[in-house]
């Protein structure tokens, strides 16, 4: 395993553990499951473990993990305050000790203010008084270092850079969204402030992996390394200097196994001319294809009127890189084969989920494109015999 430097010195394994994907069994953690991969990810040398107040059953599920195998002192917690839950104070320390609680331990080693959107949301925190709760829980040792996930663009993510001083940071980032999103230039910009950076959605939710069209498979396949396109995407990131800890949401041995090697191979500078020419190559096959620019977060969701956007938007764009019978049978399995259809078409206009979106997504405009292209005939007569004849 390769390993990083964060602001303190502190030696980072390369390949972050996202605990947002943990195996699922029931709706529920599989706690058996995540425990195989948990354990097999540190005896590798894995040591950065990222989950969140609101990813059902992670934070239990970690908890358990490292006290019942005595390995919290052999890794870092990351985790987050979901501060868009939060009016008060009191309710920052209710909802911190409740992680303690979950995670089984009396500290967080990265804890990071989930989501931050803008500089008046960090003024709004700031009058509630977060600055001294931060600087009490660092002061006692039940916060090591102080961070923010941001998505949204590289402005406002610069800005808030400026409003604080940041021990790390972490954003999305990816060869898809170079220039997108906070993108290469508020990398570059924390590591002017000495700010370390954790990367998520290396994958675009994985669509970096498995719906990526056939020209851009094609092109991977043609070049003289044999790299996977996960493989690629990885390598891509490691790549750089200033990357610090990449996330990967790991939920097979398969998966983590495959991320352990390119973790433990990949180097800063090692990617040629050639083999950036290819990305960008891949970049525009992809760019050509895609309809939404969607990377499945969720943050969208719930809908009001129990739309399934990230699923209707997969579909969607599945369209146009796989063809229409998929697409139809993935959007027809995603919001018709449910005891409450979640279709596009039951959009109302009202714009909750917008002011959600990372990505800026027009998201009603791009609901309303979805249902011309999706509910063609055969899926409306397709759902009209489930409505009337599937029993749930």
């Amino acid at each position: 395993m390769k390993y990083r430097l964060d602001k303190t010195g502190r030696r980072l394994s390369a390949l972050g553990f996202g605990c947002m994907r943990f195996p699922r069994k029931m709706g529920k953690c599989d706690v058996a499951e995540t425990e195989k991969l948990v354990m097999r990810a540190i005896e590798q040398g894995v040591n950065y473990f990222d989950t969140a107040y609101i990813y059902p059953g992670s934070e239990a599920a970690l908890g358990e993990i490292l006290e019942k195998n005595g390995v919290r002192d052999k890794v870092y917690i990351a985790t987050k305050l979901p501060h868009y839950l939060i009016r008060s104070a009191e309710a920052m320390e209710k909802i911190f000790r409740e992680e303690l609680e979950r995670l089984r331990t009396d500290h967080i080693d990265y804890y990071l203010l989930h989501m931050l959107t803008d500089v008046p949301t960090w003024h709004r925190l700031k009058e509630m008084g977060i600055e001294d709760w931060i600087r009490e829980k660092k002061a006692a040792g039940l916060i090591g270092q102080i961070g923010f996930s941001y998505h949204g663009n590289s402005t406002m993510f610069c800005s808030l850079l400026d409003e604080y001083d940041w021990d790390f940071t972490m954003i999305q980032y990816n060869y898809m969204d170079e220039h997108s999103q906070a993108g290469r230039r508020g990398l570059e910009r924390a590591a002017e402030k000495g700010i370390p950076v954790m990367i998520m959605e290396p994958l675009r939710g994985g669509r970096l992996v498995s719906h990526l069209p056939r020209t851009a498979t094609e092109l991977f396949a043609s070049h003289s390394r044999s790299f996977s396109p996960a493989q690629w995407a990885f390598r891509w990131l490691w790549d750089q200097k200033d990357v610090t800890v990449v996330l990967s949401g790991m939920n097979t041995m398969e998966m983590l196994e495959d991320n352990l090697q390119t973790a433990d191979s990949a180097e800063v500078g090692d990617l040629s001319e050639e083999d950036q020419a290819l990305l960008k190559q891949v970049v525009a096959a992809i760019g050509a294809n895609m309809k939404v620019g969607c990377t499945g977060c969720g943050y969208c969701m719930p809908c009001p009127k129990n739309v399934d956007i990230p699923g209707t938007f997969s579909a969607y764009n599945r369209r146009y890189s796989e063809g229409r019978f998929a697409s139809l049978k993935d959007y027809f399995m995603c919001t018709a084969l449910r005891k409450d259809p979640t279709s596009a078409s039951q959009c109302i206009g009202c714009g909750k989920c917008e002011k959600h979106c990372p990505q800026a997504i027009p998201i009603r405009e791009k609901l309303a494109e979805a249902t011309r292209e999706l509910e063609i005939l055969p899926y409306r007569a397709a759902k009209a015999l489930v409505s009337r004849f599937a029993k749930f």
